[in-house]
């Protein structure tokens, strides 16, 4: 018989002679009150007959308020000593409320009904279970001396005596433990208030549903949703595994690691795994212990897993592994983590659970992700390990990502540096100091170039560029380029022209490449040419901001010139402009990396940078590192070329220049004239060769050329023999035959100089041959 059951004992006359608590709820009349009167005087009306003769029925009672209460009864014949019936066992409930009785009491949902003083009235099975005891410890007790949880405790009292005094249900969740389930709940509960017929509130219901499955799904949803944003926030290998870690500590995990194989952490293709232990390298790694986190790696340090410990069976099999206390690959695993670590055994307490997840992305391993929960309540589940391959393969992405980025940058600046000019060539025109920034940004190495090019009459040739986006493709278009300017600066073009025809090449490329990204298209260039005799400056640029001149004794000032369309827009000409710089001017050919920026003033940028160009420094190079410390944010976005050039002039002690008249009777005396100034400047060593190479040129001038004719010769750190004329056609080498009168000359100066050539200018053409001087 269920305890709390609403029981009568009647005798053989009809007199009650037990009454149960279950009946004194019932009807609301004691056992004092009930017990040795006549049972008939509970009734409100007569038995009927077919219930009398089935010992069950329908039978109307009087409730101890006067009202009438209809109950099921069940009558069980009680026999005495000698077997006769001395008495009856008679069971009442409400009818119709059988079935609903068992509902209540096989509810999968924890169900329970207290009165007013919050006092256990009936507990069904699910509550029992909950609880940890059965209904019979539960029914009259007080609920505040039944659970433990303080917190828990408050307020779900708080939420009874609510219901109680408001007659208003409550429906909330609570988040706290069970007695009976060792770990932590989510419960949606619900209160409602009990009445009596008369509508008179004489208790309350509660029902408990277990949320904690959805809680759970909910919280992984929540974390992976904050690793989307959360891990990879910068391509950085390290602060990626850093990003995981605080993911997983302490929500999911009370420690974690982070270990990644060798090759991750360098240039090399990823090995095929072996069976064996791999090396890994400790990454990151973080605990809810404060001081020391337990654990028996160091960051930077590297490990080999046993194989069949967790982390090498993740690696192996590329999935998560499951690791539970007393299991013996866990318990070997943990013996031999402390054997290893004897500074970190405290941490070996309380240990239960562990998963290792495989960082995979790409169909290729990276490394291995270890969870490891001790004062976490909870078991690792299938559910965990769902989660933790899901995290795992979102956090591997973004390592590999930055794997990527890393080996891209690195080869990206290496193939930079190797084609940016290593060492200037050394020469008089100008003084030189330059410098290359590559940006820092997530878009890597951009293509930001320059160059100084010697070229014929001791003149130098200054460049510097920009190619449209970052990455390899960007430095090996900067070569591409550089290689162009390089090949034209050779020809001796003036800077319009050699800007147009690079503006061709970069269009027949675009042709070419129709249908592919061709970087070249919409890169910038500033080409200028400075002569040290002439002390002149021209310069033309293709969608390049304009240089920074700086004379001396003034302030810094922009180039006014005309930027011209960058390099593969075509259609539109390109400008020079010419000045005429004093000795010891500063010309600053820049990026736009360093003056433009996201939110930056371009306009007060530029005023920055020259007055940074103003400042006074010891060097050319200091002046270099004070710009750049003065206009540069400490973050830039782009990659910054800078360059510094001094000018030097050539003066008349160092150039003597005659003018020929078209007669090969002076020859002979431009040869002495030549061989003096020679003597003049202490260089008669050169004087057979220099005499013979005038000799050459001047006759070969006088004869093909056309009046007006100039000979002129430069000391600079070669000695430059130059021979002017007003006709535009170019001389070339070819070979005499033997009994040819002619053909020998160009010959002949190319064998004794150490090289030649021609070029234009605006009034003809110039034959130029350059010689060693003596003891270089």
């Amino acid at each position: 018989m269920k305890h709390g059951a609403a029981v009568a004992v009647i005798d053989a006359l009809g007199t009650v002679t037990g009454w149960s608590e279950g009946a004194r709820r019932l009807t609301g009349r004691p056992a004092a009150e009930v017990v040795g009167r006549p049972a008939t005087e509970l009734l409100a009306e007569g038995i009927p007959r077919d219930t009398r003769a089935a010992l069950a029925g329908t039978v109307a009672l009087r409730h101890r308020d006067g009202r009438r209460i209809d109950l099921s009864v069940t009558a069980c014949p009680l026999a005495g000593p000698d077997g006769r019936p001395v008495g009856f066992v008679v069971t009442a409930e409400p009818p119709g409320t059988t079935l609903a009785a068992a509902a209540f009491e096989q509810a999968s949902m924890s169900m329970s009904v207290f009165d007013l003083q919050q006092r256990y009235l009936r507990v069904n099975d699910a509550a029992s279970k909950v609880m940890g005891v059965p209904e019979a410890s539960l029914t009259g007790r007080f609920f505040p001396e039944t659970v433990a949880d303080a917190e828990y405790n408050r307020g779900f009292a708080r939420h009874l005596r609510q219901v109680a005094e408001t007659g208003r249900p409550v429906r909330y969740e609570s988040f706290a433990g069970a007695p009976a389930l060792n770990r932590e709940h989510l419960w949606s509960i619900e209160m409602w208030p009990l009445h009596a017929a008369d509508g008179e509130l004489s208790g309350v219901a509660m029902a408990a549903f277990d949320n904690s499955e959805q809680y759970w799904a909910r919280r992984r949803l929540a974390l992976l949703n904050e690793a989307t944003t959360g891990i990879g926030t910068t391509l950085d290998v390290v602060r990626t595994a850093e990003e995981l870690v605080d993911i997983l500590v302490p929500r999911y995990a009370d420690f974690a690691s982070v270990d990644l194989l060798d090759w991750v952490l360098g240039a090399d293709e990823p090995p095929m795994m072996p069976d064996a232990g791999v090396v890994l390298h400790r990454i990151a790694h973080g605990s809810t212990r404060e001081g020391n986190p337990g654990a028996a790696v160091r960051i930077g340090e590297t490990y080999v897993y046993p194989p069949n410990s967790p982390p090498a069976r993740a690696l192996r099999e590329s999935h998560a592994i499951l690791g539970q206390a007393g299991e013996p690959e866990f318990v070997e695993w943990l013996e031999e983590r402390n054997a290893r670590s004897p500074e970190g055994r405290p941490y070996r307490q309380g240990v239960h659970s562990v998963v290792a997840v495989p960082l995979r992305a790409r169909g290729t391993t990276l490394g291995v992700a270890v969870c490891v929960r001790s004062t976490h309540p909870d078991d690792y589940g299938p559910d965990d390990a769902v989660f933790a391959e899901e995290l795992g393969s979102r956090a591997a992405v973004s390592i590999d990502n930055a794997r990527r980025f890393a080996r891209e940058r690195t080869t990206a600046l290496a193939l930079q540096h190797s084609l940016l000019p290593r060492g200037l060539p050394g020469q008089a025109a100008v003084e030189v100091a330059h410098r290359y920034l590559p940006c820092g940004s997530l878009a890597g190495i951009g293509g930001d170039w320059f160059d100084v090019i010697p070229l014929s009459g001791g003149r130098v040739g200054l460049v510097v560029g920009d190619v449209v986006g970052h990455g390899i493709q960007s430095s090996a278009t900067m070569g591409r380029l550089r290689t162009a300017v390089r090949t034209l600066a050779d020809v001796d073009l003036p800077p319009d022209e050699l800007l147009t025809h690079l503006d061709d090449l970069v269009t027949h490329l675009g042709a070419e490449d129709i249908g592919q990204e061709v970087a070249e298209l919409g890169a910038t260039c500033l080409y200028a040419v400075y002569d040290p005799v002439s002390r002149r400056l021209n310069l033309a640029a293709a969608g390049h901001p304009a240089p920074a001149v700086v004379l001396p004794g003034n302030a810094a000032e922009s180039v006014p010139m005309s930027a011209g369309p960058p390099l593969g827009v075509g259609g539109l000409p390109f400008e020079a402009t010419e000045l005429v710089l004093p000795e010891g001017s500063v010309v600053a050919l820049y990026t736009d990396g360093l003056i433009e920026d996201r939110g930056r003033d371009l306009d007060g940028a530029t005023e920055e940078l020259r007055r940074a160009l103003g400042a006074p420094a010891a060097s050319l190079d200091a002046l270099c590192d004070g710009v750049l410390k003065a206009v540069l944010p400490d973050q830039h976005s782009d990659d910054v070329a800078l360059l510094l050039v001094r000018t030097r002039a050539l003066g008349a002690d160092r150039v003597a220049t005659w003018d020929v008249p078209p007669d090969p009777a002076e020859v002979a005396a431009f040869r002495q004239a030549a061989g003096e100034q020679l003597a003049a400047w202490g260089l008669d060593e050169a004087a057979f060769v220099t005499e013979l190479v005038v000799s050459e040129l001047v006759t070969n001038a006088i004869r093909y050329g056309e009046p007006p004719i100039q000979l002129r010769l430069i000391r600079d750190r070669a000695l430059i023999c130059e021979v002017s004329d007003a006709s535009s056609t170019s001389p070339h080498l070819r070979r005499a035959h033997a009994y040819d009168e002619g053909g020998r000359g160009l010959l002949l100066v190319a064998q004794l100089t150490q090289r030649w050539g021609s070029r234009q200018t605006g009034r003809g053409k110039t034959i130029w041959a350059e010689q060693a001087l003596p003891g270089t």
